[in-house]
């Protein structure tokens, strides 16, 4: 069986979501960032970093990165494309949303991880934000037209979610973006969705 290491809100409510939608079981270990449960000794020998998401494998084996995890449950529950093109558009929309979505973001909530001089976090902060700002600009078109980032619903959907809820968080006018907004609405209709979306107190 597997076993999701989530924190509430953070980047694992998109492998959430999916473990969700599979109607397989599974189990799922919440953690509570904010008493650093991360980076206890124990955990720390599942993620090294100390960060979610993580995935403990039916053998016990450890995956960690969206980058891995995602395709990986999206192929093991038919959330991920099979022709050779369209997989590697999906590797391409991943790998967008994991090294230049999220750290943008992270730029606003962890400024520490990229100086040590505080005087500097608030430039490091706002520009963050501005990046991050133009990158839901950049999904809200990739939206447009269609229903799923590619032709079916995959776990690209989830992923894309994630980041419209910390644009919420950050306060920014995500409302205006249409197309974007209208794949919130989507995915907020399905029970997978909804479910998630109470367990880690999420609005959107």
């Amino acid at each position: 069986m597997l076993t999701l290491f989530y924190a509430p809100g953070a980047c694992s409510m998109a492998s959430h979501i999916v473990l969700e939608e599979s109607g397989e079981k599974y189990d799922a270990k919440r953690m509570d960032l904010a008493k650093g449960e991360q980076r206890t000794p124990q955990y720390m020998k599942i993620h090294p970093l100390g960060r979610v998401p993580a995935l403990k494998l039916d053998d016990g084996s450890p995956l960690t990165e969206n980058t891995a995890i995602l395709p990986y449950l999206g192929k093991r529950f038919g959330l991920w494309p099979t022709d050779p093109l369209k997989e590697a558009k999906a590797l391409s929309v991943v790998g967008f949303f994991a090294s230049s979505v999220h750290p943008a973001n992270a730029h606003v909530a962890r400024p520490e991880r990229y100086t040590e001089d505080k005087s500097a976090f608030p430039g490091l902060q706002a520009m963050g934000k501005k990046s991050f700002h133009e990158y839901l600009k950049q999904i809200d078109a990739m939206y447009a037209g269609r229903e799923w980032l590619s032709d079916k619903y995959s776990v690209l959907d989830p992923y894309a979610l994630v980041f419209y809820a910390w644009g919420l968080r950050r306060e920014l006018p995500v409302a205006e973006l249409k197309s974007y907004t209208a794949l919130k609405d989507r995915m907020a209709k399905r029970p997978a969705v909804q479910r998630v979306l109470a367990d880690e107190g999420v609005k959107l």
